[in-house]
């Protein structure tokens, strides 16, 4: 029984080495490609440039080589970005690669004389040997990766300048021009359209005197153009920027700038021509309350010289100089006069600043304050001294008139030819107990006749008066006798004015008979007599 049990142990134990040994055999035949390969396949003892590849990626390569590939780009495989990097040097490396399974090993040299590459094949890897040739002498050497590197940064260079809209050139130290972009080398064609063939160094487009940097810092200046053909010319901003002995210019195209500040141009003369002709002063003050904008009429009004006014005062400067020629109403105390131009600048930009100005020469103006965009003020200065003193008369008659009105004894009523009530005096107010001056709603004929209606004994001398206060044509002045509730007899006299208006007149003493007289029934068409006109 136990040798059973050792057979049995045995023979598995052989089972297991044979399989762990075949498991090893087939590891080593399938999984490590180079086994065939010779000794330093990989890392040869002198330091040098090998890659190996397989199929486009990278699976080992010496840390100079390394260095020489960089980074990766996304988007590009391992043999792409060898392939560019050594384009320069060796530009059939695609076809090297391609005839490798064939030939198993191939030995190329630069066409630049920079170096050899080796390339061999084992088992589908590609091996790729770089060796650079040392500089001879006492030439300088440039390894074929930094030289591409550099014909690469030189052809964006080239290809960035000559794709730039505006003009680039250079100029030595005696104004000489050794380098122009495109842009340059066209307006210079344009320049000469009689020359066969351009020259080198091209002609010179600008002004040689307007281009001279006195101080070496870089600066800028508008210079002109005039091109044969064109009658307009061509406005460059023109930039020169100094570079040790040399100097950089860049000049941009400023025609639609200039048409610009040109149609604004215009648009200001028109509107100062405008502003002229007005008799409002105007002064219009920027965001920095600086005096931008002023018309003829300002110096007139204010006396302050243009000399002044051009040297764009600030708006306290302004104030303080009218205050000054006493342009302003006199204020107690100067500390309350600061406060006061503080509190109309703040109403001036809300738009909601105006005041009369009661000077002491007998002038009245007014001022208002207007915003405007941009944070600016705009001030309207006007002169309305005649209209307040036409204003003063025009109410000193009406209050001559009133007075007069109110020393009779007489009440009186006057209506337009409409029926509204214009006019009444204080015997008028005192008799009906109502003052037509303080009533919120107009009084009319119709009011007027329900109120004196309600005060006196039935009559139809109310109804005639609606109808003769109304009526048009020719009238006559008619007298009526009415009795008040209280027993007192009142006289009333109806009487055209001037204007269609009538005159309603009412008097306590009693009337004779041949002083009452009846309305006109029918009035004379189209006649006017002397009470009418």
């Amino acid at each position: 029984m136990a040798l059973i049990v050792f057979l049995q142990f045995a023979g598995l134990l052989c089972v297991c080495s044979v399989a762990a040994f075949a498991t090893l055999w087939i590891f080593a035949r399938f999984s490590r490609p180079t086994e065939n390969l010779p000794t330093g396949f990989m890392h040869p003892s002198p330091p040098t440039m090998s890659f190996l590849f397989a199929g486009d990626h990278l699976v080992d390569a010496s840390e100079p080589a390394r260095d020489l590939l960089g980074p990766v780009p996304v988007g590009q495989t391992d043999w792409e970005c060898f392939q560019i990097a050594l384009k320069a040097d060796f530009p059939d490396l695609g076809k090297i690669r391609a005839a490798l399974p064939d030939n198993k090993e191939q030995n190329v040299a630069s066409p630049t004389g920079s170096g050899r590459l080796t390339a061999q094949w084992r088992n589908g890897l590609v091996r790729v040997v770089l060796e650079r040739d040392e500089p001879s002498g006492d030439k300088i050497g440039v390894a074929a990766d930094q030289l591409a590197a550099m014909e690469r940064e030189i052809e964006t260079l080239r290809t960035t300048a000559d794709a730039a809209p505006f003009l680039v050139w250079r100029q030595t130290a005696d104004g000489a021009i050794n380098w122009a972009n495109n842009a340059y080398l066209d307006m210079a064609r344009r320049s000469d359209p009689d020359a066969a063939v351009q020259s080198w160094p091209p002609a010179k487009i600008f002004v040689p005197a307007q281009l001279k940097n006195m101080d070496g810092l870089p600066q800028s200046q508008r210079l002109t153009v005039h091109l044969p053909g064109e009658t307009d010319p061509r406005w460059f901003e023109c930039t020169e920027t100094p570079i040790g002995d040399e100097i950089l210019f860049t000049a941009v195209s400023a025609d639609k700038t200039v048409q610009s500040e040109q149609a604004l141009r215009a648009f200001m003369q028109t509107l100062t021509k405008t502003f002229a002709h007005l008799k409002t002063g105007l002064a219009i003050f920027d965001k920095q309350r600086r005096l931008a904008l002023f018309n003829p009429a300002l110096t007139d009004l204010t006396s302050l010289p243009p000399d002044f006014l051009s040297g764009r005062p600030t708006l306290h400067a302004f104030l303080d100089r009218l205050r000054d020629k006493r342009m302003i109403p006199e204020q107690r105390d100067y500390k309350s006069w600061r406060q006061q131009i503080s509190e109309l600048e703040d109403a001036a930009q809300n738009g909601t600043y105006e005041d009369i100005w009661s000077l002491a020469s007998g002038q009245t103006y007014r001022i208002s304050g207007h915003p405007h965009p941009d944070g600016a003020l705009a001030f309207l200065m006007e002169d309305i001294s005649a209209e307040i003193s036409l204003t003063r008369r025009f109410r000193m008659q009406l209050e001559t008139g009133q007075s007069v009105l109110d020393s009779f004894d007489e009440a009186i009523a006057v209506f337009s030819p409409s029926g509204a009530l214009t006019l009444s005096n204080e015997q008028y107010t005192r008799l009906w107990a109502v003052d037509p001056s303080e009533t919120i709603v107009d009084c009319d004929i119709i009011a007027a006749t329900k109120l004196w209606s309600g005060s006196c004994a039935p009559t139809p001398v109310w109804g005639d008066a609606r109808e003769f206060i109304s009526a048009v044509g020719g009238r006559a002045e008619w007298l009526a006798d009415v009795r008040l509730l209280d027993g007192r007899n009142l006289v009333c006299r109806f009487t055209p004015i001037t204007g269609g208006s009538t005159l309603v007149g009412f008097s306590q003493q009693q009337a004779t008979v041949s002083q009452i007289s009846a309305p006109p029934t029918a009035p004379k068409a189209l006649t006017f007599d002397k009470a009418t006109v």
